[in-house]
């Protein structure tokens, strides 16, 4: 295990999101909030994919350190992108940044310096749009996403690993995801193996299991799939993980079960915690 391969514009690495937008992602998340889970998971992706342009901007604009790609399957599997980026896969982050297929006014509440709160408008891009549609083909999903890992790794072979972070919150309907779980994690670089993380987001208001290094704390076999399909946390991320206050060991995985909005946005941020960009 290595993953200390510097991320260069020379050497870019990527991303890919798969985004279960089955009917059942129309259900409220859990933990108290009154939102929906694919309202949530989108605002943390579109959230995510602006902190990433904003943190690979230079003067001369933003660095593709990396490439992106959102993948929904629901109804159908294939691009989430919506506007100008509709249909691609992978698309180079600086794209992604002078594209989005939209900026919405959102209101937040901030300090107001007296020990209160004060409503102020922020602008907000939007290039992912929530959908819950149809069954949960994680099958097919993670098949597109090792494709687009294998056509990576072919033309980067120095190039920090691939990341796979699929976002679901049932069972899959075309089969055991397993092997195609696995098929993922075959594509290796001369830094590493491609690594693919899971999230399962919930509608309980049951404690998250977040960042276990064993499945003793899970529920039942479909939770222990998730688990055993689950890339081990990579030495820098371990590391952030644990100044983030997750205890964190040698065995610990990329996976996160029964998903509130807090626990979503921290597996989002430990995920795609980079190496060094150069």
């Amino acid at each position: 295990m290595t993953y200390a391969a510097e991320i260069s514009r020379a050497n870019p690495s990527c991303f890919v999101f798969l985004v279960d937008q089955s009917a059942s992602m129309s259900d409220p998340i859990g933990g108290g909030a009154r939102q929906r889970k694919a309202d949530v998971v989108a605002d943390a992706i579109n959230r995510l994919l602006a902190e990433l342009s904003v943190k690979c901007a230079k003067e001369e604009g933003v660095r593709d350190y990396f490439h992106i790609a959102v993948i929904g399957y629901g109804h159908t599997v294939g691009s989430a992108f919506t506007g100008p980026l509709a249909g691609r896969d992978l698309v180079p982050l600086s794209q992604v940044a002078d594209k989005p297929a939209r900026v919405e006014k959102r209101v937040k509440k901030v300090p107001d310096g007296a020990g209160g709160l004060v409503e102020t408008t922020t602008r907000f891009p939007v290039w992912v749009d929530p959908v819950a549609n149809g069954a949960t083909p994680m099958c097919r999903a993670l098949s597109r996403a090792e494709a687009l890992v294998s056509d990576w790794v072919a033309r980067h072979p120095d190039c920090f690993p691939p990341i796979v972070l699929n976002l679901t919150d049932g069972e899959s309907t075309d089969g055991d995801p397993a092997s195609a779980a696995w098929a993922v994690q075959t594509h290796v670089s001369a830094d590493g193996a491609a690594l693919l993380f899971n999230l399962h987001v919930s509608a309980a208001n049951a404690v998250p299991v977040t960042f276990p290094d064993t499945d003793s704390a899970l529920p039942d076999a479909y939770a222990r799939t998730l688990f055993d399909m689950s890339s081990l946390l990579p030495p820098h991320m371990r590391f952030y993980a644990m100044q983030q206050g997750v205890m964190a060991s040698d065995k610990t995985r990329g996976f996160v079960y029964n998903a509130d909005i807090t626990s979503l946005v921290q597996f989002l941020d430990i995920g795609t915690r980079a190496t060094d960009l150069r």
